[in-house]
């Protein structure tokens, strides 16, 4: 199966709006890592850049495991130890809770004005999330923390980021410049606070219904939805990620069962698939929607964005499935 024939099914899902998709597959040599084949299809702009929403997540769990790994912090600290929320319920929640979405923390702080952002966004496109970490930490103070159990929360790795970030003494922005996007050569990542840190060609998004919609920028909200990446650069990261060049890679491995067959590593998805199984994160903001997932048995990956708030899940699931078709000569 030729990548034309691998991408033709996605054009025609993600047409209406700019859109990109790129394949890696890393070919298994005795030596170790062969050659790496990318295919890519878009119809974006020479060097534009996306919103990666959620995915943002993923990231996340790989800056924890990387602090772990050496000996930064434990994830068995809490919130408290890192970040100044002692005297309150959030700050007993461990860093493990959070990367697993099982710390009983809701899916979004208490935030004053609530209905009034939500009607901005979905009337007039604004962005809701413009908050700074410390407006984001008095938020938390007013937050109740329910019973530990499964549930997805976008405050918990808010919080689970900036904490990673404290404990080395830096901001999330410049961790991910740090450790993840210079070593790895991702030179269109930023985490931007707020419209100035956007840099050029930022690629504009529509929501479901067609609204052009504000970038979604806020120093509180990087770590669980504040990234923005070329196709290229996204790609770059898949292929590091099945080359096992990312620091904290640990956090791939599921550890804890999020939703049915669903399981989870440090915000990491592993969904079960017939012939084996796909690790995964989506990401969905006013404007943008992406996904990226690996297939690491056969080390395969892809990456699929598009410029509008509509899902791509099964997209990216279709191609990894095609994928695998293609490399089992069905």
């Amino acid at each position: 199966m030729e990548s034309t024939d691998l991408f033709r099914a996605a054009r025609r899902a993600l047409r209406g709006a700019p859109w990109g998709a790129s394949i890696v597959t890393v070919a298994d040599e005795p030596s170790g890592t062969g050659p790496v084949m990318t295919s890519t299809a878009h119809e974006l702009p020479e060097q534009g850049h996306v919103e990666l929403g959620s995915v943002s997540k993923a990231v996340t769990g790989l800056l924890l495991h990387d602090a772990v790994d050496r000996g930064v912090l434990s994830t068995g600290d809490r919130l408290a130890d890192h970040l100044p929320l002692d005297g309150c319920a959030a700050g007993e929640v461990t860093l493990a809770s959070l990367a697993v979405h099982a710390s009983g923390l809701p899916r979004l702080p208490r935030v004053e004005d609530v209905l009034g952002r939500t009607w901005r966004m979905l009337r007039r496109g604004e962005n809701p999330y413009g908050d700074s970490v410390e407006e984001l930490l008095e938020q938390t103070r007013r937050t109740a923390v329910g019973r530990p159990r499964p549930a997805y929360s976008n405050l918990g790795f808010e919080l689970l980021g900036h904490a990673v970030a404290a404990a080395q003494g830096t901001t999330y922005a410049a961790l991910v410049r740090d450790r993840m996007a210079d070593p790895l050569g991702l030179g269109s990542w930023h985490v931007p606070a707020d419209l100035a840190e956007v840099r050029p060609g930022a690629i504009a998004g529509r929501s479901r219904r067609g609204r052009p919609h504000e970038p979604w920028t806020g120093e509180g909200l990087g770590p669980a939805g504040g990234l923005r990446s070329t196709l290229g650069d996204a790609a770059r990261w898949v292929t590091a990620l099945l080359e096992g060049r990312v620091p904290g890679a640990g956090a791939l491995d599921p550890v804890a069962r999020l939703s049915g067959p669903v399981r989870i590593g440090a915000g990491w998805m592993v969904t079960p698939v017939p012939d084996g199984e796909i690790t995964w994160h989506n990401g969905m903001t006013g404007g943008h929607a992406a996904f990226v997932g690996l297939d690491r048995r056969r080390r395969s990956g892809v990456v699929v964005v598009r410029a509008v708030a509509r899902p791509v899940d099964a997209v990216g699931m279709r191609l990894l499935r095609d994928l695998g078709r293609r490399a089992a000569g069905d």
